[in-house]
């Protein structure tokens, strides 16, 4: 055993009884029953996901507290024990969880299956949305599950990974699995039959540059207030300047803010527009509340289809 190998096992076991009673809000993978699959999940669409293929044969944790905002995520040692004592650590993507690589690099457990849920997926580029020219080095949208064709293939690669753990339950996990994508393709044909006759095409969002993928599937034009991917871009006064004005040019009244920031920017434009504001949850994560009312994936998905019905004027 290497030197860092030792380090690292010595480090995990001193955390597990400094860490013992202070668990995360969501405990359900260090609490799972004999026979359960204890799984891991970066962020909220995965988890959800995840739940509904195991169902009562694994027990499903959330890496991220609820409430926690995914883009100021930062993995603390305990992040690393609870992914470390688990059988299956499922992530959306490299581009939306850069620290996964490097925290992965610390567990020490050979039978942890690690699933990329993006597997198979086409990203879209900068210059494929309504972005901006910009100086990082972000330059692959990671919101993938945004599109429900996308979300269905993420449902899949999670498939594999409970057949891969548990093949003897390899019809239970299908079952589940085409359950959960028939009631994505219901909800997806209610998205295009709700979004087809708008009278506006295009919304404006005072949050992080999320929402690409769903204004390309419905045929939707989105504007951001935060010029590119990246969780650090700030918008400059000029590109806000620019943004309203676009909003009394097109005569946009409303305008969106995104789950777990005050909504600072999207306060700025409504007072200097008038619109009103409406909510457009990005499923990264969850408040507490959600959690505790049983908010899902599907539910969230549900609750932006009504909000943008309202701010695009849909018959």
């Amino acid at each position: 055993m290497k030197i860092n190998a030792i380090i690292i096992a010595i480090f995990l076991s001193a955390l597990a009884l400094i860490t013992s009673s202070c668990q995360k809000n969501d405990k359900s993978a260090k609490e799972a029953q004999k026979g359960q699959l204890k799984v891991v999940a970066s962020l909220f669409p995965v988890y959800d996901f995840a739940k509904h293929i195991g169902k009562e044969k694994a027990a499903v944790g959330l890496l991220l507290s609820p409430g926690i905002e995914s883009h100021s995520f930062d993995p603390k040692p305990a992040d690393m024990l609870m992914i470390n004592e688990s059988d299956m650590f499922i992530y959306t993507g490299r581009f939306m969880e850069p620290w996964a690589a490097d925290i992965l690099k610390g567990v020490d457990n050979n039978n942890l299956l690690v699933i990329d849920s993006s597997i198979g997926i086409n990203l879209m580029k900068e210059e494929e949305s309504d972005s901006h020219s910009h100086s990082n080095n972000v330059t692959m949208d990671p919101h993938v599950w945004l599109d429900l064709e996308n979300a269905k293939k993420m449902v899949d690669n999670i498939l594999d990974g409970f057949i891969k753990k548990d093949p003897s339950n390899i019809d239970f996990y299908l079952r589940n699995a085409e359950s959960y994508k028939a009631n994505l393709d219901a909800l997806d044909q209610r998205f295009k039959s709700a979004l087809s006759n708008c009278k506006k095409d295009v919304f404006i969002h005072g949050g992080h540059f999320a929402f690409s993928y769903l204004a390309k599937r419905y045929n939707l034009k989105y504007i951001s207030a935060y010029k590119g991917f990246s969780p650090n871009s700030e918008p400059s006064p000029r590109h806000l300047a620019e943004l309203i004005r676009k909003m009394k040019s097109r005569d946009i009244n409303h305008v969106y803010y995104e789950e777990l920031i005050t909504p600072r920017l999207a306060e700025t434009i409504a007072k200097e527009t008038g619109a009103t504001m409406l909510m457009l949850h990005g499923a990264h994560n969850i408040a507490k509340k959600e959690m505790e009312e049983g908010a899902t994936f599907i539910s969230l998905m549900e609750n932006n289809l009504e909000n943008l019905k309202k701010g695009l004027q849909c018959q």
